[in-house]
C-alpha cells in the first residue's frame, strides 16, 4: 500500500521556480503550492507511468449499433487496446504489468452526464470483468467519483455491480440529506486534510452550494477515498469537449478528486486541471487512463445535451494522462470544426496539457507520440 503520512501537512504556498523550471507565481494567475508538490520526490509509479508518449486507438464500427452500445465489441476493444500498450501475450499478462492481487483498485469513473454521456456501463463491465480474469478480487475493486449520488444516478449502484464498492466524496443519506444529525456534511467525514491544493482565490458558498463543495475558503481538500483507500487507479473519462477545449484524463482527475472547485474555474481551469494531478495522491496512483469514446460529444459537454451527443465508436488507452489527452483533443476538435461549432484549433484550448508537460507528467507534444492506430471490424 502507498502511504504519504503527513507529507501534505507540510504544503504551503511557495512561489520560486520548481524543478521543472516552471515559475509558479505569474503576475495575471493567482499563486497555488505547486511547487510544493514537485519538491516530494517521484516513485517507479508516478506518471507518466510504464509507457510515457505512447497512446493505442481503438476503433470498433459494430462498437455502437441500433442505438446501443455493443458490450462484446467493448471487451474485445479493450483486450486488443492492452495488449497493445504492454507488448504482452496474455490478457493476464499485460493487466498485471498495472495492477495485481491484493490492490486496492479504484475505477475513476465521470458520471456527471448521467445515463446520456457517463463512462458506460459496458466499458466499466469490461474492464471489470479483464482485471478478474487477471486474478483481481472484485471485493479489491472500487467504483468512485467525486459525487457519489451521480454515480447512482447514472446506474452503478451496489444492485448493477454485485461486490463491488461504490463511493463518492459528495454524498448524501438515504433521505436525500446531505447532513447528519451533528450538523455536519457527510462528506467531511471523506475529505483528507493532510493533502491539500492550495490556491489564492476564495470559495464563497451559498447553503444549496455548500455540499457540492464541502469547504469553502482558499483550501481544496484530496478525498481521502484515494489517498487512503485505494492503491490504484484506473482513470475511465468519456470523450468529450469543455468549450472549445475537451475533458479527458487530466480534467477528470484535476477536477474529480479534490473539494472546493467551483472557485477555480474562471481563473485557473487549465492550471488545476494540470497541477492537482502532479500531487503525489493522483501521480503517484494513476496506473491506466481508458478513454470511453464509444458515445461522447463534441459541443455542450460537459455535460449532457442530446443534439450533441455522437458515437465516435473508439478506446483510447496510454499510461500517458497528457499523450492520451492530446490524441483526444485532436479528435474532438476536428469533429467541432466539421460540425460548425467552431472555426479553428486553438493554443488556448491545449493550455493545461502544455502546463502537465512541463509539469513532467506526460508529453503534449504530437509529433513526439507514439500513437498506434488498430481498426477492428
Amino acid at each position: 500500500m502507498l502511504t504519504f503520512g503527513g507529507v501534505g501537512a507540510a504544503l504551503l504556498p511557495s512561489f520560486a521556480k520548481n524543478s521543472f523550471g516552471v515559475q509558479n507565481s505569474v503576475s495575471d494567475k493567482p499563486a497555488t503550492n505547486l511547487n510544493d508538490a514537485l519538491s516530494i520526490p517521484r516513485n517507479l509509479n508516478s506518471l507518466p507511468g510504464k509507457y510515457p508518449a505512447r497512446v493505442i486507438r481503438v476503433d470498433h464500427p459494430n462498437s455502437f449499433a441500433d442505438n446501443k452500445i455493443n458490450e462484446n465489441a467493448t471487451y474485445e476493444m479493450l483486450e486488443r487496446g492492452i495488449l497493445a500498450i504492454t507488448g504482452a501475450s496474455t490478457l493476464k499478462e499485460a493487466w498485471l504489468q498495472f495492477v495485481k492481487p491484493g490492490d486496492r483498485i479504484g475505477l475513476k469513473l465521470n458520471p456527471i452526464g448521467g445515463k446520456l454521456l457517463s463512462t458506460s456501463h459496458e466499458v466499466v463491465r469490461s474492464v471489470i470483468a479483464q482485471l478478474e480474469e487477471s486474478g483481481i478480487s472484485r471485493s479489491d475493486i472500487t467504483i468512485w467519483d467525486r459525487r457519489e449520488f451521480q454515480l447512482h444516478e447514472a446506474g452503478f449502484t451496489e444492485d448493477n455491480y454485485p461486490g463491488i464498492r461504490i463511493i463518492g466524496t459528495e454524498c448524501k443519506d438515504a433521505n436525500g440529506s446531505y447532513y447528519g444529525s451533528d450538523g455536519k456534511l457527510y462528506s467531511e467525514s471523506r475529505i483528507d486534510k493532510d493533502w491539500f491544493y492550495w490556491a489564492d482565490v476564495d470559495g464563497q458558498y451559498d447553503e444549496y452550494t455548500m455540499p457540492y463543495m464541502v469547504n469553502g475558503g482558499k483550501y481544496s481538500y484530496f478525498t481521502n477515498i484515494l489517498t487512503k483507500e485505494l492503491d490504484k487507479v484506473i482513470n475511465i473519462p468519456i470523450l468529450k469537449n469543455a468549450g472549445a477545449s475537451i475533458t479527458l484524463c487530466l480534467k477528470n482527475l484535476g477536477y474529480g478528486v479534490i473539494t472546493n472547485t467551483s472557485r477555480l474555474h474562471s481563473q485557473l481551469w487549465s492550471e488545476t486541471s494540470a497541477q492537482v494531478c502532479a500531487f503525489p495522491p493522483v501521480r503517484d496512483k494513476v496506473v491506466l487512463n481508458i478513454v470511453d469514446g464509444i458515445v461522447g460529444c463534441y459541443n455542450g459537454g460537459p455535460g449532457a445535451n442530446p443534439q450533441f451527443i455522437l458515437p465516435y465508436k473508439t478506446l483510447l488507452l496510454g499510461t500517458d494522462p497528457v499523450a492520451v489527452d492530446r490524441i483526444g483533443y485532436d479528435i474532438v476538435i476536428k469533429k467541432r470544426i466539421e460540425m460548425g461549432a467552431q472555426e479553428q484549433d486553438t493554443d488556448r484550448g491545449k493550455e493545461f496539457m502544455n502546463l502537465a508537460a512541463s509539469y513532467g507528467l506526460g508529453e503534449n507534444d504530437i509529433d513526439k507520440i507514439d500513437l498506434q492506430t488498430i481498426n477492428m471490424s
